[in-house]
């Protein structure tokens, strides 16, 4: 048997934009011809004969223009040739809507990523002014103790100082009265009363000064203990919240590894049976008592040849040793 003969060789000018003219051009010939029509049918029914032939001829002529016009369209392949263009350009314009959505959904995405990324910055910047703000204020309160302090610590020195000096005039008094008794020259007693009245008022003085200037010290040294304390007790803090965030995400990693990514399974997947199973001693202390049973009864000695003790956490599986495993975990 022969083969088909090839379909015949579509018209040059199929195309949409071709198409809608020739539509269009059609469209307003049979509006005119309609109304040549009515006309036809209003002088038939006048009796105008005259009139009639004259319709006749126009009507005649816009049939005769309508077929030229339409004929393209009935050429052999035209419209085959016109839906595959139609079909093309449909194609298209779905890619160009597609590319032009994809190309907004990365532009969004990409917004996201730069959005959160300075969030991020913006709270480590946050963090960092705040770290520096509470040094600045540790080292102002620092330094204005230690102004105070060196203070107090100037007039204790000044105070002893003062002491020393007293104790310096009775020494040369006792001195210079032995050496006028000597000679035979003794002052009169009210004035050994007077010198030992304005001695006792001073030592009194410089005592009373003496205990505020310690309690001073005092206060500032137990001020400062009490912000070495506090410093401490931060740092103390900062360093257990960097050990539970590190905790909490070798948990999560871990839980990952069990029970795959929360964000990428979510709560009706079919792994989502298995999570409550597994985790339901963190909500139901019934379940974490008979949990607890249960792994009791196989409590044994770390040297026991039967068995081994219970690992404190989860048990990770191991990596894939082929390309089947590899492809069935992911």
């Amino acid at each position: 048997r022969g083969a088909a003969p090839p379909p015949p060789p579509p018209p040059a000018a199929a195309s949409p934009s071709s198409a809608r003219e020739l539509a269009v051009e059609a469209l307003g010939v049979v509006a005119r011809l309609t109304a040549l029509c009515r006309a036809l049918r209003r002088r038939e029914d006048e009796g105008d004969e005259a009139g009639w032939a004259e319709a006749k001829e126009e009507a005649e002529a816009a049939r005769q223009e309508l077929r030229e016009i339409v004929r393209p369209l009935r050429e052999p392949g035209y419209r085959e040739a016109l839906r595959r263009k139609a079909e093309r350009a449909r194609k298209k314009r779905l890619r160009l809507q597609r590319r032009k959505q994809e190309a907004k959904a990365a532009k969004e995405e990409e917004a996201a990523r730069a959005a959160e990324r300075e969030a991020k910055i913006d709270q480590w910047r946050a963090k960092c002014i705040q770290e520096v703000e509470e040094k600045n204020r540790e080292r102002e309160l620092k330094a204005a103790a230690d102004s105070v302090l060196s203070e107090v610590r100037k007039k204790q020195a000044d105070t002893k100082r003062m002491v020393d000096i007293l104790h310096a005039l009775e020494k040369l008094r006792k001195l210079r009265k032995e050496a006028a008794g000597r000679k035979g020259v003794c002052p009169p007693l009210s004035a050994d009363e007077a010198f030992e009245s304005q001695v006792e008022s001073l030592k009194t003085l410089l005592k009373n000064r003496t205990e505020l200037y310690e309690a001073e010290e005092r206060a500032l040294r137990v001020m400062l203990e009490g912000e070495q304390e506090e410093e401490r007790k931060r740092e103390m803090e900062k360093k257990q919240k960097k050990e539970r965030e590190k905790l909490l995400q070798q948990k999560l990693e871990i839980d990952s590894k069990l029970f795959g990514d929360p964000e990428e399974f979510p709560l009706a997947h079919l792994l989502q049976p298995f999570r409550e199973y597994y985790l339901q001693a963190e909500h139901s202390v019934a379940a974490l008592i008979q949990i607890r049973h249960e792994w009791d009864q196989f409590l044994v000695p770390a040297d026991h040849p039967e068995g081994s003790c219970i690992p404190p956490g989860w048990i990770l599986p191991s990596l894939p040793t082929n390309d089947t495993w590899a492809t069935a975990v992911r």
